[in-house]
């Protein structure tokens, strides 16, 4: 029926990696992408090159300079629910408000209706000292924009209610189980059927 299209019978669902520079959240999602063989988001790809700018001098971003980076992100991730398709997003979503943004992709999302909103987040955590380690052999191989100077930032930002149910990941433990820990979370939710494996 026109004017409906987006209201399938099996939604699909986005599940966002998230946390700071460095914590491991585009190669989880990335390898959640190739288990549920659904497309996989990188948020990075969406800043503009005066973000990507900003951050390799080490100055952070302000909430103008995320705005229009959260709303295309907001596009993208809709898009794929619009047409029942599951997604893997690699994404810091730092904030509440920032993942309000993103969690807006699910047209039925009323605010602070977490439970069945079909963008979910799950957040990687480590300690500054490894993730510290992480970013710098990353930036020496030149393998990132973002510098290491920027990490305190970012640890200093990130906030989690409780209310929201977001699991959180020691980011030391290997990534291949935190997929599949991670897909049997969510395997009532999927459009995507998979492997009794995972």
């Amino acid at each position: 029926m026109a004017g409906s299209d987006h209201l399938l019978a099996r939604p699909g669902l986005a599940i966002g990696i998230m946390g700071v520079s460095g914590c491991g959240k585009s190669t989880v999602a990335a390898l959640l992408a190739e288990a549920l063989g659904c497309s996989f988001i990188e948020a990075d790809d969406y800043h503009s090159q005066e973000n990507k700018a900003k951050m390799s001098k080490g100055i952070p971003l302000s909430d103008a300079d995320r705005t229009p980076w959260l709303e295309s992100l907001l596009y993208a991730i809709r898009d794929r629910l619009d047409h029942g398709e599951d997604v893997a997003v690699s994404c810091s979503a730092l904030q509440l408000k920032y993942r309000e943004v993103l969690r807006a992709a699910d047209r039925s999302y009323k605010p602070g209706d977490y439970a069945t909103c079909r963008v979910k987040f799950v957040c990687l955590r480590a300690s500054a000292e490894v993730i510290t380690e992480r970013m710098q052999r990353r930036s020496s191989e030149g393998k990132h924009f973002m510098p290491a100077s920027l990490l305190q930032s970012q640890l200093d930002l990130l906030q989690i209610d409780a209310a929201e149910g977001i699991t959180e990941v020691d980011a030391a433990v290997h990534a291949g189980n935190i997929v599949r820990d991670t897909v049997a979370q969510f395997r009532e939710e999927l459009a995507s059927t998979v492997p009794p494996c995972f």
